[in-house]
Formats: structure tokens, C-alpha cells, sequence
């Protein structure tokens, strides 16, 4: 059995309090330990990762710049974030690459089977878009059609 840990717990400040309950519950069952990458982001945080493999070197990782187009990761009219990324640690090692979208499918079938996903509304990256599989990444259902502030 695993738990978040209280950087983990830190990073969800401001967060849904669906995506936090939904998250404290997942880790007791999660087949995979895992950490909270990323709750809340402001518009220079979206937009400093929408520049990773455009101005800065690395893999493109999000297609929303934090400004003309926001994240869900971004506070809404109610002041919450509405996404959370996790990382998926085995042996000590963070798992982050396509080769290691098995983990987070894993972990995306717990939360399913057991009911989570229904249970506090939440969707997964690795399948609500078509043409983007973010394997990380979590949030609120229907959250793309909740206003920023």
C-alpha cells in the first residue's frame, strides 16, 4: 500500500476537492506508487511548459499556452485548478516516457473497476482526447467547458 507523500499533499492546494479525495483514495489501491507532479499552474508556469519543444529543448507536453489557450491546470471562476499530473514511480524511478504508459493504464483500470472514476467525476488523459494521450495528466469531467476567471 502506498500514500502521498507531503509534497505530494502540497501540490494539491487549490485543487478540485473531487481530484484531491479522488487521489488520496486511488493511492491506497493505485497497483503503482506515484507522486503529484504538477495541481494549480499559472499562466507563466502553463506557458514555460507549452515552450518545452518549441523555444526550449525537449518533448512538446502540452498544446495549451496559459494564455490564449489555457489548461485546465489553471484556476477557474471558483478559484480551483481542475487537473492534476502524477508521475508514476517503480524502484525509485519516475516513469515518464510512452514506454511507460502500461503503468499509468494500470492505474487508470483500479480507478475504473473500483468505481473512482464515477464516484468523484474524473477522466484520464490517456483516453479522453483523440489525437493527444497525456498519460499523467487527470481532471474533473467536463472540465474544458468551465470558465477561467
Amino acid at each position: 500500500m502506498f500514500v502521498l507523500s507531503q509534497s505530494s499533499l502540497d501540490k494539491l492546494k487549490g485543487v478540485h476537492p473531487n481530484l484531491i479525495n479522488f487521489f488520496k483514495e486511488l493511492i491506497l489501491i493505485s497497483p503503482w506508487d506515484f507522486r503529484i507532479l504538477r495541481g494549480v499552474s499559472t499562466p507563466a508556469e502553463q506557458n514555460k511548459l507549452y515552450q518545452q519543444g518549441r523555444t526550449i529543448k525537449g518533448l512538446k507536453v502540452t498544446n495549451c499556452d496559459g494564455f490564449r489557450k489555457k489548461s485546465n491546470h489553471q484556476i477557474k471562476y471558483d478559484g480551483l485548478g481542475y487537473a492534476v499530473d502524477i508521475g508514476v514511480i517503480v524502484d525509485r524511478v519516475y516513469k515518464g516516457t510512452w514506454k511507460d504508459f502500461h503503468y499509468y493504464q494500470d492505474i487508470y483500470n483500479i480507478a475504473k473497476d473500483k468505481g473512482l472514476l464515477q464516484k468523484y467525476n474524473i477522466e484520464w488523459g490517456g483516453n479522453c482526447w483523440r489525437s493527444f494521450k497525456d498519460a499523467p495528466h487527470w481532471q474533473i469531467k467536463g472540465a474544458d467547458k468551465i470558465s477561467f476567471r
